[in-house]
């Protein structure tokens, strides 16, 4: 049974929506407003639509959630989680074929060995939508100590194989490793097998490797051609955003617009050969969290880039159309947004930590 912090508002209609009155929306063609959807949260991390009007949110201690039912319900059968620093139960992502497979993909931190790694695991929600089901971890990492950057995200591509985002585990060499999973984006298919870039034929690589040398991804999403698109953490400065390529090098710790904390410089500078560019990069960083690249037009934002922040306290909305040009979306609920994601009906629902709640932003 929930406990009673669980026992959530499901409250769009009892609580009072917001009309949001910051420049940045006050300029949108379409009215906006925030309501709050579930509150009570404690650090939520992801969110997920089931294809019945239902919902997922997990929280990083291990708890997964199902709302939308009579009640909320606190799912049965989670794996053991590494919930220490950033490391928690972390994704949630719900496959096309949910309706006929009713399987649910997990990222999480996996403890083993004295240390833990980014894993990444499927599991059937059950009949009586109580419980996960034949639990099944298909990728983890070597152990290594500390809580530091585990990433991650789970994105579904359009042919049904699974992308994984991962961190770097606060040892930024790893990421040029391509014999290790730190770092990286990897690729595997609907059954769990690992699925290799081409360009890495004949190479001694981790199994699944798609691209490589990135920092801390943790956020991730397909845009409109079905293309995925990542941000990620840089260190003081250089946050990215990417559109990893198959088999390509986005540089870190080689290159970056970033420094370290110290203010020190990072690598060999901004460029190099053989490394690609970011799409864009936010110097300072925002601390980028979450990615929805929408495809609706429900708030006249069609293909336009948002996600969220954990240091800034705002949502970030990139439009490709004006350079990637940015408008800042800061209210009152907008602190430490951990995720962000466009629902069904085209409304844009992001996590708050710093409220410990799930919002729903839409036309007003």
């Amino acid at each position: 049974m929930p406990t009673r912090r669980q026992t959530l508002a499901l409250a769009m209609a009892a609580l009072a929506a917001r009309t949001l009155a910051t420049p940045a929306l006050a300029r949108a063609a379409t009215p906006v407003r925030i309501a709050p959807v579930v509150t009570g949260l404690s650090e939520p991390w992801a969110l997920a639509f089931l294809p019945d009007g239902r919902f997922l949110v997990t929280e990083r201690d291990g708890r997964l959630t199902l709302f939308g039912g009579d009640r909320p319900v606190v799912l049965r059968g989670l794996p053991e989680v590494f919930a220490d620093g950033q490391g928690g139960l972390l994704d949630v992502m719900v496959p096309g074929d949910f309706a006929q497979s009713r399987r649910l993909w997990l990222t999480y931190a996996h403890s083993a060995g004295g240390g833990a790694s980014t894993a990444l695991a499927h599991a059937r929600l059950s009949d009586d939508g109580t419980a996960l089901e034949s639990l099944t971890r298909v990728h983890e990492g070597p152990a290594e100590a500390g809580g530091r950057h585990f990433g991650s995200r789970a994105v579904q591509a359009p042919d049904g194989s699974v992308f994984l985002t991962t961190g770097d585990r606060g040892l930024g060499k790893l990421a040029q490793d391509p014999a290790r999973p730190e770092g990286k984006v990897l690729h595997f298919g609907a059954d769990g097998t690992p699925l290799t870039a081409p360009a890495f034929a004949g190479q001694k690589v981790v199994p699944g490797l798609w691209s490589l040398g990135h920092r801390n991804i943790q956020g991730a999403a397909l845009d409109g051609q079905g293309r995925l698109w990542t941000v990620e953490h840089g260190a003081r400065g250089g946050d990215e955003l990417n559109m990893p390529q198959p088999g390509r090098n986005y540089g870190w710790p080689v290159i970056t617009y970033g420094v370290n904390y110290n203010g020190k410089r990072i690598g060999e500078g901004t460029a190099k050969d053989g490394m690609e560019q970011p799409v864009h990069y936010w110097d300072p960083s925002i601390a980028p969290s979450g990615l929805a690249i929408l495809k609706s037009d429900a708030l006249g934002w069609r293909g336009h880039v948002l996600t969220g922040s954990l240091n800034s306290d705002l949502i970030a909305r990139l439009d490709p159309a004006a350079g990637y040009a940015e408008t800042r979306i800061a209210t009152p609920e907008t602190m430490r947004v951990r995720d962000v994601r466009e629902a069904p009906d085209g409304s844009v629902w992001f996590l708050s930590v710093g409220e410990g709640a799930v919002f729903r932003m839409a036309a007003g």
